[in-house]
C-alpha cells in the first residue's frame, strides 16, 4: 500500500514536502519520493489535500483505567479491566495515537496482544506497577485499610515496597515480567488517600538502589513528582523523566537539560479533573488537590520550553475522561510554537522511548505509523484537539486503521 499525492510534515525540519508518495511494505516505509502522474493502486490512499504526519505518541496513559477512582479499580475483575482497557487503546489509534506508554497499570501481556494483532491498539510501552513507598503516591488503600493485595493479576497502578534491598528486587521482577522502564512515586498525588502534594517520597538510598537496577537491566526510571525540590531530587539521583513537574521553575528547567532528562506534562488531565472529576468517581479527598497543581502546570511547560528541555507529549486522564486527550494539544499550544507541540507528539517521544529514526518520523526505514490531517499541524495543531474532525486517516503498522 501507497500513500499517494500527499504533503508529507517534518517535525524536527519544520518542513511540509509537497506531493510525495509514501511506499509502505508491511510495517516499514520503504521509500519518500515525490509522486508522479502514474495511476493510483487500488489499495493506495489517496492523500491529495491532506497532511502526512508521523503517528502520535502519548508517553504518560493510563490504559486499565476504569474509573477516576483509582481503589475502586483495584477491587475489580482483571477480565473486565482489560475489556475496558483494550477498547480505551482502541479509541486512542482512532485519535492517531499509535503509541502510548502506559504509566501504571498495564503489562507486558496486554502489550503482547496488541503486537500480535488480536485486538486494534497503537504500540503499547508499559513499567507493570510503578513503584510506591507506604502512603505514597501508589498506596491506594483508604485511611485504616491495611491490607493490600499485591498479586499481578489484581488490578491497579501502584506496588507498595519499602527498602532498597526490596526495590532492587521488585525492579528485577517488574523487568522479568517484561517493563521496559520503571516508575517511581517521588512525590505526592492527586489520587493517593494519605499523602501531601508537597511530600518528597522514598529515601535517596531507596531511588539509586531502583535506578542502578533499573541501568543494570538496560532500562531507565520515570519519575512522578510535581514539586521543585521532588523534581530536582529526582534528576540528581539518576531519574530519566519527570512525570508531571507542574510547580517546577526556570531552576529545575535547566537541572533537566543538565541532565539530559525529559520532563512529560499531562496538562489536560488536571482540566478533566476539575470539570469532571466527581462526576466520574474522582473522591472528596482528591478534588480538594487539583487546585494545587493545575493552576502551575503552564507555567512549568513555558520555564522548560525556554530553556531548551526535552519535552514529550502526556494525557494521564482516567477512566470515562480519557475521550479528552487530543485536548493537551490545545493546552500546550497557549504556550509553544505548532512545531514545539508537534515534536513532543512525534520525535521527542520517540527519544524518550529509545525508538528514534524508527518512530516518530516518515522515513525510510521507520515504522508505518502515519496520520493523516486535514491541515498542516505544524502551524495548526490546535486543530487536533478535535480529531474527528482534523484526522482523515489512521494508518498502523502499515495498514489503514481509521479512514473518515
Amino acid at each position: 500500500m501507497d500513500i499517494r499525492h500527499v504533503s508529507v510534515v517534518d517535525p524536527e525540519g519544520e518542513r511540509v514536502h509537497s506531493d510525495q508518495r509514501i511506499v509502505l511494505d508491511g510495517d516499514r516505509v520503504t521509500a519518500v519520493t515525490a509522486d508522479t502522474a502514474q495511476p493510483l493502486a487500488p489499495d493506495d490512499l489517496d492523500g491529495t489535500g491532506l497532511y502526512a504526519v508521523p503517528g502520535f505518541i502519548d508517553c504518560h496513559v493510563h490504559a486499565t483505567s476504569v474509573t477516576a477512582d483509582e481503589w475502586a479499580d483495584t477491587g475489580m475483575p482483571p477480565s473486565y479491566v482489560t475489556a475496558h482497557a483494550l477498547r480505551s487503546l482502541r479509541l486512542m489509534l482512532e485519535r492517531g495515537f499509535t503509541t502510548v506508554r502506559d504509566a501504571g497499570g498495564a503489562d507486558a501481556g496486554l502489550a503482547d496482544a496488541l503486537g500480535e494483532g488480536l485486538a486494534p491498539g497503537p504500540r503499547l510501552y508499559v513499567c507493570g506497577r510503578a513503584l510506591s513507598q507506604t502512603g505514597g503516591h501508589g498506596d491506594l488503600r483508604p485511611r485504616g485499610r491495611r491490607y493490600a493485595d499485591d498479586h499481578p493479576a489484581v488490578p491497579g497502578i501502584g506496588w507498595i515496597v519499602d527498602g532498597a534491598d526490596a526495590l532492587r528486587a521488585a525492579v528485577r521482577e517488574l523487568v522479568r515480567g517484561g517493563a521496559s522502564f520503571i516508575k517511581l512515586m517521588l512525590s505526592g498525588g492527586i489520587s493517593s488517600p494519605t499523602d501531601r502534594i508537597d511530600r518528597q517520597q522514598y529515601s535517596d538510598d531507596e531511588v539509586r538502589a531502583a535506578v542502578d537496577e533499573a541501568a543494570r537491566a538496560g532500562v531507565y526510571c520515570a519519575g512522578h513528582a510535581y514539586t521543585p525540590d521532588a523534581v530536582a531530587r529526582a534528576l540528581r539521583l539518576g531519574v530519566r523523566t519527570i512525570e508531571h513537574g507542574n510547580l517546577i521553575g526556570s531552576r529545575e528547567a535547566q537541572l533537566l537539560v543538565a541532565r539530559d532528562a525529559f520532563l512529560v506534562p499531562t496538562l489536560i488531565t488536571y482540566a478533566a479533573l476539575a470539570d469532571e472529576g466527581p462526576r466520574f468517581g474522582l473522591p472528596p479527598h482528591s478534588v480538594a488537590k487539583v487546585a494545587a497543581v493545575r493552576d502551575g502546570g503552564l507555567d512549568a511547560l513555558a520555564h522548560a520550553h525556554r530553556a531548551g528541555a526535552a519535552i514529550a507529549f502526556g494525557s494521564d486522564l482516567l477512566g470515562q475522561m480519557q475521550h479528552r486527550q487530543s485536548e493537551e494539544f490545545a493546552l500546550r499550544a497557549r504556550v509553544q510554537s505548532g512545531w514545539a507541540v508537534l515534536r513532543s507528539a512525534t520525535s521527542t517521544g520517540a527519544r524518550l522511548l529509545g525508538a528514534a529514526g524508527e518512530l516518530g518520523v516518515i522515513a525510510p526505514g521507520a515504522r508505518a505509523d502515519i496520520v493523516l490531517s486535514r491541515h498542516n499541524p505544524g502551524t495548526e495543531v490546535a486543530l487536533l484537539a478535535d480529531p474527528v474532525a482534523e484526522i482523515a486517516a489512521v494508518v498502523s503498522r502499515g495498514r489503514p486503521a481509521v479512514t473518515r
